[in-house]
């Protein structure tokens, strides 16, 4: 499973011009979900993404989490994150989950960031959304919880 973060100023997701989610100062999360990918990837994900490191302490380090700065957190369905481009000049979507795994184990990752924090919002998944964000920084980093297919067993 795959998340882009970005730390932004502010983000909304719209659908046929109606706002679905917004956030001020925080994290927007554009989630891919892979083949192989379960709960367990999930649950990790969501983890990583409340306490990931990317805002400025006092000392202008990156050393506070969307939650230290009590941010909002947007989670945006993007299938296209888990395609291959590896060769040619046309993704392949081969590696993204179905559709119907995709959508339950993103609903499942927004559960868990939910069940830890109260400002989150989400973008519908297959819906055709207008994502609109000001990244701050800018920041963006790639995280990724492996589906079990490509992991050591560990």
């Amino acid at each position: 499973m795959i998340a882009l973060l970005q730390r932004v100023s502010m983000a909304r997701v719209e659908i046929a011009n109606a706002v679905a989610g917004e956030i001020a100062r925080g994290v927007l999360a554009l989630i891919g979900v892979e083949q192989g990918d379960t709960e367990a990837q999930a649950t990790r994900l969501a983890a990583r993404i409340l306490g990931y490191r990317m805002f400025a302490d006092a000392q202008d380090k990156m050393n506070l989490s969307v939650q230290d700065i009590n941010g909002g957190v947007l989670l945006v369905p993007q299938f296209t994150l888990a395609a291959d481009t590896a060769t040619g000049t046309r993704p392949s979507f081969t590696p993204a989950a179905a559709p119907d795994i995709g959508r339950r184990l993103f609903d499942h990752l927004a559960s868990c960031v939910r069940l830890q924090y109260s400002h989150v919002a989400t973008g519908v998944f297959g819906a055709g959304m207008q994502v609109h964000l000001i990244n701050d920084g800018p920041v963006t980093f790639w995280l990724r919880s492996p589906p079990v297919s490509h992991t050591t067993g560990a």
